[in-house]
């Protein structure tokens, strides 16, 4: 009888437990979507954040290097606009000229993100933390009014693990493009551009969703 208590016991402490082990599972992949605003940044709005916003909107993919480090993929689309006719400097080649402008541009990168600490479900010998501010950096393509320009999006964001493989996150990036003509005038203040200097940059921020695929399973603990 001790024995077949013994044995009720056991079974009850590993079901108790396989739970919390599966929730600790890292995953390999993250897949989703984001919806949230755009804005320009150029000639026609030099000192304004979050100015004439937009909607902007997307999917999203990241590959979880580690809980601490990731690459993110995005294919998202946003509008720019803007208006020059209440800025006060006159232009060289054209005091008079006023122009407004509204364009979509689609943008399509990869982001490599740090994590301040280790993101996951928390507890257990791994020590992870379900919520996770992060910095990301790296390189895209935008293709606005018909022609394409690399951009370097820099920015930071967090994330939350509110279910074992469901995250939801807010993010904000300054993609700096090498394209002077985003907005569809070139430069008209006559400043001689360079690799990153005078030209026109745009920012997303987003609201994501994703779902966690691919469970990395470890033999061991000291994996």
């Amino acid at each position: 009888m001790k024995k077949v208590w013994l044995k009720i016991i056991a079974l009850s402490l590993a079901l108790l437990a396989s739970p919390a082990k599966a929730q600790e599972l890292e995953y390999a992949l993250e897949l989703g979507g984001m919806l949230g605003t755009s804005f320009y940044f150029g000639e026609a709005n030099y000192h304004t954040l979050f100015k004439n916003m937009n909607l902007a909107g997307g999917l999203v993919g990241r590959y979880n290097i580690n809980p601490r480090q990731s690459v993110k993929f995005n294919i998202a689309v946003g509008g720019i606009s803007g208006d020059a006719s209440n800025i006060k400097y006159k232009y060289p080649e054209n005091p008079d000229i006023q122009w407004k402008f509204n364009h979509k541009v689609w943008d399509v990168g990869a982001q490599y993100e740090l994590g301040f600490w280790g993101y996951g479900v928390g507890g257990g010998y791994k020590g992870h933390r379900k919520i996770c501010p992060y910095i990301q950096f790296g390189l895209g393509g935008t293709v606005c009014n018909g022609k394409f320009t690399l951009n370097i999006p820099i920015g930071f964001g967090v994330k939350y693990k509110f279910k074992p493989r469901w995250n939801v996150g807010l993010d904000w990036t300054m993609r700096f493009s090498m394209s002077d003509m985003l907005d569809g005038i070139k430069d008209p203040y006559v400043i001689k551009s360079g690799f990153m200097k005078n030209k026109d940059n745009y920012s997303f921020t987003m609201i994501y969703l994703t779902y966690d695929l691919c469970p990395k399973y470890r033999k061991c603990n000291n994996e």
